[in-house]
């Protein structure tokens, strides 16, 4: 993704993920904004341009997947990572057996006490393979990855969903469900 658009997406994850009053819109209870809306008021912010056909592309080339449009692509939404409080519409899901949290090293020690919260998020974010969870860790300082796992917390009645791009969510990890898992980070 060209980094003009880079930009702009990040713009668009922080309005419909988490400050959407920045441009002065609304998300509905189910996280959709108003795509005409959407794009007037990122233009009206002045610091990006954004019109239909660079939103459909950003849409289509982003590689975390991380939005939606409606059906008649009147409405967009981030799929997960809200820290506004809205239902995305989440279907409850049988996880694999296991799950994966890739973190920085800067937060070992609490998660080692605490578990995973989700902290200003809605959900804790959890990756189907061990390098994706490794990229996400990287993203933070030096990655640290943390096997879960997810079968006993099932067992054991905790609910997982899975995002429309393929983010396994739950709401909290205890300590006792979490691995450190540390082969084949350099």
């Amino acid at each position: 993704m060209p980094d003009r658009l880079q930009k702009t997406s990040k713009f668009l994850s922080l309005i419909l993920r988490h400050k959407p009053e920045v441009i002065g819109i609304t998300l509905d209870k189910n996280g959709w904004a108003d795509v005409s809306g959407l794009i007037a008021g990122v233009n009206r912010n002045g610091k990006y341009f954004l019109d239909m056909e660079t939103l459909e592309e950003i849409v289509r080339t982003d590689e975390k997947k991380r939005y939606s449009f409606s059906m008649d692509r009147k409405k967009i939404r981030a799929n997960q990572g809200h820290s506004v409080r809205v239902d995305v519409e989440l279907k409850a899901s049988t996880p694999p057996d296991t799950l994966w949290h890739g973190t920085g090293e800067k937060y070992v020690d609490s998660i080692n006490k605490e578990g995973l919260k989700p902290k200003g998020r809605l959900y804790v974010h959890l990756s189907a393979d061990f390098e994706t969870a490794k990229r996400v860790g990287s993203r933070h300082g030096k990655p640290c990855v943390y096997r879960i796992d997810s079968a006993e917390m099932y067992r054991q009645g905790y609910i997982f969903y899975i995002s429309e791009n393929g983010v396994w969510l739950t709401d909290t990890v205890p300590v006792n469900f979490i691995e450190p898992f540390t082969t084949g980070i350099r």
